[in-house]
């Protein structure tokens, strides 16, 4: 059974926490941020208990593969947050299976996916570009290294 979102949980009128009134002086909100970053209708947040937001995280942590629950063959690169769906889609035979020399036409799928992948990454980053092609940690320091070289050719500053 899937866990359910956050917001499936909400029941209107339930309160997680009362915040006990400020024992220090307090300023208007209006007096620290500028009105045309102010929100002006309430955000729509999940209307949950406290202990029904620690278990519901809970459920969600467990289904994480961490260094901490079992083994993880793997080096730094994993010694994350894994979310257990991650692992599920990588391990459908469309993904798990992609051979590096496979036929064009029976890849495509997975080519579509990293390339909007990639774009989804770039536009998040606010950067012109990424790669996926590091494959772990020392592989993904290495070309991290190595991308900073370029740069500090193209600008004309090369390092040794």
């Amino acid at each position: 059974v899937p866990e359910p979102l956050i917001f499936e949980l909400s029941s209107p009128g339930r309160q997680g926490v009362a915040l006990p009134d400020s024992d220090v002086p307090t300023k208007p909100v209006e007096d620290m941020i500028p009105a045309k970053d102010l929100r002006v209708v309430l955000a729509e947040l999940p209307e949950v208990s406290e202990v029904d937001v620690v278990r519901h995280f809970t459920r969600l942590s467990a289904m994480n593969y961490h260094p901490d629950k079992s083994m993880y063959p793997l080096g730094s690169c994993t010694i994350k947050h894994n979310p257990r769906i991650n692992e599920d889609m990588a391990s459908l035979s469309g993904f798990a299976r992609i051979h590096p020399l496979q036929l064009d036409e029976t890849c495509q799928g997975a080519i579509q996916l990293m390339c909007e992948l990639a774009e989804y990454l770039s536009e998040i980053a606010g950067m012109d570009g990424v790669t996926l092609q590091p494959a772990a940690g020392a592989h993904g320091e290495l070309t991290s290294l190595m991308m900073v070289r370029a740069s500090h050719e193209r600008r004309g500053n090369p390092r040794s």
